[in-house]
């Protein structure tokens, strides 16, 4: 926030402030006057001004260069969480890539080709991701919300997608053989090609779709 500095008025001489209070408070008040003649005196320095003037500057030069590298910490945060992806790529457990694939699919970054395969991902949100080609084979993914995405050509043999969100999802050409669909909605979403072999489609919603299901 820049300053601006408005003149101080000369204090009063002290003979005349003493006639103004109580004799009981002049200790009290005659530091207070030393106070305003030191302030008073202060503000008539030029080199002052200078030094208020430049604190201002430099609020305003670390906000330029907060936003000016917003974009590099970005990148850096995709970077750390594309890393905990490909690290935790193969294991069981979580290892951190539900939070790191849903931050990604919120800053729109694709996750196109991702190996997830065996990963616990169970309510994870990713409407709208664009997963073509990944690999959530052998992965529990129960609960979670795929609105919308883009699973064209994905592996999702064996998974657990148990009570899913796949409305108006694209799951064109996608494995999907002895994947646990139970309760799923795929309420118009494209499954034109998907194979669906053993599936278990138990109670799911296949409302409107756009394609029929071919279940060999």
């Amino acid at each position: 926030m820049i300053v601006f500095r408005e003149p101080r008025k000369r204090p009063i001489p002290w003979r005349e402030r003493r006639r103004q209070i109580p004799s009981w408070t002049k200790p009290f008040f005659a530091l207070e006057w030393v106070w305003e003649w030191v302030s008073f005196a202060l503000s008539r320095w030029t080199f002052v001004e200078v030094l208020e003037y430049l604190g201002s500057l430099s609020v305003l030069v670390a906000v330029f260069f907060y936003f000016y590298e917003s974009g590099d910490r970005v990148k850096q945060r995709h970077y750390q969480a594309w890393q905990v992806i490909n690290t935790a790529q193969g294991k069981g457990g979580s290892g951190g890539r539900l939070e790191a694939m849903q931050e990604l699919n919120h800053d729109g970054v694709p996750l196109v080709g991702v190996d997830v395969s065996g990963a616990f991902l169970q309510s994870i949100r990713l409407p709208n991701a664009r997963l073509r080609r990944s690999d959530f084979s052998a992965a529990d993914v129960r609960n979670s919300d795929l609105e919308a995405a883009d699973l064209q050509d994905s592996n999702l043999h064996s998974a657990n997608f148990r009570q899913s969100n796949f409305r108006e999802a694209s799951l064109t050409g996608a494995q999907m053989d002895d994947a646990d669909f139970s309760g799923a909605d795929f309420s118009k979403a494209n499954l034109s090609g998907t194979v669906l072999d053993n599936a278990d489609l138990r109670l799911a919603s296949l409302k409107q779709g756009r394609q029929p299901i071919r279940i060999a």
